[in-house]
């Protein structure tokens, strides 16, 4: 009819398409034995600065005791620390970053390797409630040349040789607890050896791992805005710097935590070899009986 405005297009894929071919449409469906057979595309460099090696003879492999299994690194995107092959004066450190009133986590691995070359590789997403890593994101990337010495510079600081969980104690003050922040989870890895140290959001507690949290933290800034918005204050440190400096200063000090890596209620132990048996001793003759004196020996008929 005259002056009647026709019905809108339905733009989109027509109802009922399965969603594979809605998010292409309006394009064919590709061959599904394309799927498997066509080549796989080349890993970046910066995906995996240390890949394609192949473990020698005599060499050995660090263990970290981080926690992380290789099926979780590979759910977050990131090859598994476990398998990587550091050698010469190469050095991984990593970094896992989780609230304590969130499940909004990040990991960020620094990788130096023998060429002088450091790569940045950042995760963040939701570690919860789901069979995946919830809004994953993430980035891998070359760092500028030089970004190398500012890392190796770390490999030596006594930080390393501190307990791996520690409790913050002040002088004349009863154990500090910790409700609100975030705990830090740092990993260095070097040829053949690997240290992990937990750090839980008491700002003395992180203010001794300052250092290592800036470098880190501060070469995965500028990558992503998705990344970079889970630290409203950037990677500054310098509060937990200053609170780990009053705290020696005023006598305290980091001790062992005693409540560190307890097994949860419930947790069977690691099965043990069993224990054997002492060995039987060897017996002994029983002493002759004493005689009276002026006794004699009967003969034995």
């Amino acid at each position: 009819m005259p002056g009647k405005k026709a019905k809108p297009t339905v733009i989109g894929a027509p109802p009922g398409t399965p969603p594979a071919e809605a998010e292409i449409w309006p394009f064919p469906p590709p061959d599904p034995k394309s799927w498997w057979e066509e080549k796989r595309l080349k890993t970046p460099e910066a995906a995996d600065p240390l890949g394609g090696r192949r473990i020698r003879r005599g060499e050995a492999q660090a263990a970290p005791d981080n926690g992380v299994a290789p099926s979780t690194y590979r759910l977050w995107g990131l090859m598994p620390l476990q398998w990587q092959l550091v050698r010469g004066d190469e050095m991984i450190l990593e970094v896992w970053t989780r609230p304590s009133n969130s499940v909004r986590q990040t990991v960020t691995r620094v990788t130096v390797r023998s060429d002088g070359k450091a790569f940045v590789q950042g995760r963040a997403g939701l570690a919860c409630c789901e069979a995946v890593i919830g809004r994953r994101m993430g980035f891998d990337a070359e760092l500028p040349p030089g970004s190398a010495q500012r890392f190796e510079a770390l490999r030596d600081l006594p930080l390393w040789k501190s307990p791996r969980d520690v409790r913050v104690v002040e002088a004349d003050a009863a154990d500090a607890l910790c409700l609100l922040g975030s705990s830090y989870d740092l990993t260095l890895v070097t040829p053949g050896q690997a240290v992990t140290l937990h750090r839980a959001c008491d700002p003395a507690e992180v203010g001794e791992a300052a250092d290592v949290l800036e470098a880190v933290l501060g070469a995965a800034m500028g990558h992503d805005p998705r990344f970079d918005v889970i630290f409203p204050g950037g990677a500054n440190f310098s509060n937990a710097r200053e609170a780990y400096r009053e705290l020696v200063a005023g006598g305290g000090r980091l001790k062992v935590n005693p409540d560190a890596r307890l097994p949860p209620p419930g947790a069977e132990p690691a099965p043990a070899p069993e224990i054997e048996p002492p060995a039987p001793e060897p017996q002994v003759a029983p002493p002759p009986m004493p005689r009276a004196a002026g006794a004699t020996e009967r003969p034995v008929l």
